[in-house]
């Protein structure tokens, strides 16, 4: 395959109630709403995306809160962890800061010689701040966390996987390269791209398959430039034999999904259009934007979504 993945694009996960979700992303995490909508399927349960000040592709954290529901079993076949980017010597601002915030699961590592703070998110989601170069990223400071300290977007994301070697072959096939290996884990590392560029998959041979639930991760999306690269990939993926769905348009890009080897959904979705096609810039994310099939329906769409912030 042609040199077409650019990184992450986006990582969608559950979550059981809007309003935390919300004000954990905004006012924990400092990350921006930059978009609020509703599932496509499921126009009852809002789909809120979360990244820098324009939602840059490799900067967009996506929910469903769905609800009441069952938190998410961890397990084999998942997306483990998810890991956001942090400028280097900030982790003590980001320690104290998460502890006042009376967020659970804090934890100082190191993995390949990166300094990370491993914490849980309101549903027993799994997260780390890596500090990391911010490589020209500029983040989101207009909900409490000056500039010097915000997450500046995605680091990557750590697979659990009974067995890695057909994942690892996939990443390969779509441009990423092996990186190094630090006891059960195996890192790989996409260049030409976006920073959000690292995959770590840990293979896990004798753990239990996850159940998703609250706090799962939903499918982890890689970025493309266009269409045209899109339509590339696709073919390249269905010619090795994956069964890749037809192109989806999702309003502020197009997606391709496909089931990994190792049970991991994978998504490839275009940087085009882009957040701000239906708003302006400045107000991004503040009012209830609804795909085209279920405008008629607003009033009885908003009677039934709860209110956020």
């Amino acid at each position: 395959m042609e040199k077409l993945i650019k990184g992450l694009h986006h990582v969608t996960s559950m979550a059981a109630d809007a309003k935390e979700n919300n004000r954990f992303f905004t006012k924990t995490l400092g990350l921006r709403r930059v978009k609020k909508t509703v599932n496509f399927d499921s126009p009852e349960v809002y789909h809120l995306y979360y990244g820098d000040e324009i939602g840059t592709p490799g900067s967009v954290m996506t929910y469903f809160p769905f609800g009441p529901m069952p938190r998410g079993k961890r397990g084999v076949g998942e997306v483990g962890i998810t890991e956001f980017a942090v400028p280097e010597g900030t982790l003590g601002f980001w320690q104290q800061h998460l502890v006042e915030k009376n967020v659970s699961g804090l934890r100082e590592e190191t993995f390949l010689g990166e300094r990370r703070l491993a914490f849980d998110g309101p549903d027993g989601d799994s997260f780390a701040l890596v500090e990391a170069d911010p490589a020209g990223r500029t983040a989101w400071s207009g909900d409490g966390i000056g500039r010097d300290e915000a997450i500046v977007g995605f680091h990557g994301a750590r697979f659990r996987l009974r067995d890695a070697a057909a994942t690892g072959e996939l990443l390969q096939f779509m441009g990423y390269e092996l990186d190094e290996t630090d006891g059960a884990v195996t890192r790989y590392r996409i260049e030409g791209g976006n920073a959000a560029r690292t995959i770590d998959l840990e293979e896990r041979p004798n753990a239990d398959h996850a159940n998703q639930g609250a706090g799962s991760v939903h499918h982890i999306a890689f970025a493309v430039e266009d269409r045209a690269a899109q339509l590339k990939v696709r073919e390249a993926l269905m010619d090795t034999g994956y069964q890749v769905t037809p192109v989806i348009d999702r309003d502020y890009f197009w997606a391709i999904y496909f089931r990994t080897p190792g049970g991991v959904i994978f998504e490839v979705a275009t940087n085009e259009p882009g957040f701000d096609r239906d708003e302006d810039t400045a107000s991004l994310g503040e009012a209830l934007k609804l795909p085209e099939r279920y405008r008629p329906y607003r009033e009885q769409i908003e009677k039934r979504l709860p209110e956020i912030a």
